[in-house]
């Protein structure tokens, strides 16, 4: 799950209080929802775009500053789950913060 929100750094530093423990109200409903149907596996917040390093396609792989693609949203954070289907992921990722745009998708299984 990608979490995504437009300007969401500079949103989150103007929140009040309130706002604050809603969005902390939010993630622990996810997080009970999970746990009822599986596991957290891994779960971060990112630092903004602007620290981000892209290695770009080519022979020599160049290295820029900034995010992959420059966008309104910002990618703030991800989970890895583990539950049954993809249904149940839609279903918690339903209760995370109304502010983030959330993409679900499954891993595919690669054997390096």
């Amino acid at each position: 799950m990608l979490m995504a929100e437009e300007d969401h750094y500079d949103r989150w530093e103007a929140a009040d209080d309130a706002q604050r423990e809603r969005v902390y109200a939010d993630f622990r409903a996810f997080s009970e929802a999970v746990a009822a149907r599986g596991t957290i596996v891994a779960g971060e917040a990112l630092d903004r775009p602007g620290t981000a390093r892209s290695v770009r396609p080519g022979p020599d792989r160049p290295v820029t500053d900034g995010p992959f693609a420059e966008t309104a949203e910002q990618v703030g954070g991800f989970y890895l789950i583990d539950v049954p289907d993809l249904d149940a992921a839609v279903e918690v990722a339903a209760l995370l913060p109304r502010e983030y745009t959330v993409e679900v998708r499954p891993t595919v299984e690669v054997d390096v």
